[in-house]
């Protein structure tokens, strides 16, 4: 399908979806969010791709909510249209997979989507941000609860309270962001990391996601006792005989995903 406000592309068994807003710095309107679903649906229902990387430009991953589409809005229109809705949150129930690769500004709603997306890969000019109280709103796109299970409460606090910005350095030390590299480089740095994740069993990757959910989600107990379920789950695949047949056999498994 041709997209208004994507770009798509599929190589080496990676889907990659680049917003292309470049005129409004990616801002996220109902147009791009509905087609950002699409694309999503679409590379989860490809069995030929294992991974979704998700970009912007060099300068902006994506600047927040559209204000021009939003400001003259009033309760009962976001409440009865259910203002973010489904739409925002698609890539953030994927079960495959997914990488952000964020330059330059990831503000608002472009911070709450890289946070959506199972790793972030930041270029050195990545900046961080949540300022919707400074224009008289809160974060409506998980800001609020996802930010603070990754980065803690006091600096969740500052952030959205005050606006501060993280720079890429400050977000990888929080922990929001899994690897800093230089500008230019994050794309080919997470196009990278997603190949690499594609070569694997895509059952078994989409399982160790699901894990991985379950333990920011959940306590420890009901953690272990998932994961050892579905480590047991592994032992019905295909994938699982022919990974270790090759581990024993010191060569490079032929995983078909089943």
């Amino acid at each position: 399908m041709t997209y208004q406000t994507l770009l798509t592309r599929v190589e080496n068994g990676v889907g990659l979806i680049t917003l292309n807003r470049p005129e409004a710095l990616n801002a996220l309107n109902e147009q791009l969010t509905r087609e950002l679903s699409h694309a999503v649906d679409a590379m989860e229902a490809d069995s030929g791709i294992g991974v979704i990387v998700l970009t912007g430009s060099d300068k902006a991953f994506a600047a927040g909510a559209d204000i021009k589409e939003i400001k003259d809005k009033t309760f009962i229109d976001v409440f009865s249209e259910q203002f973010i809705t489904a739409s925002w949150e698609r890539i953030a129930s994927a079960r495959k997979p997914t990488i952000a690769a964020v330059s330059g500004h990831a503000v608002g709603g472009g911070c709450e989507l890289a946070m959506m997306c199972d790793i972030i890969v930041a270029a050195e000019c990545a900046r961080f941000a949540l300022p919707e109280t400074t224009i008289g709103v809160i974060p409506g796109a998980g800001g609020t609860q996802r930010l603070t299970r990754v980065v803690g409460k006091a600096l969740a606090m500052d952030m959205i309270l005050t606006g501060r910005t993280l720079t890429s350095g400050e977000a990888r030390e929080s922990g929001l962001v899994a690897r800093v590299v230089p500008d230019g480089k994050h794309l080919d740095t997470a196009l990278e990391m997603a190949a690499r994740i594609a070569r694997s069993s895509q059952p078994i990757v989409m399982i160790a996601k699901e894990a991985v959910n379950k333990a920011y989600e959940t306590h420890l107990a009901e953690g272990i006792h998932l994961e050892r379920r579905l480590l047991y789950a592994t032992f019905a695949t295909e994938d699982r005989k022919e990974g270790m047949n090759a581990f024993s056999e010191k060569r490079k498994p032929s995983f078909r995903n089943r």
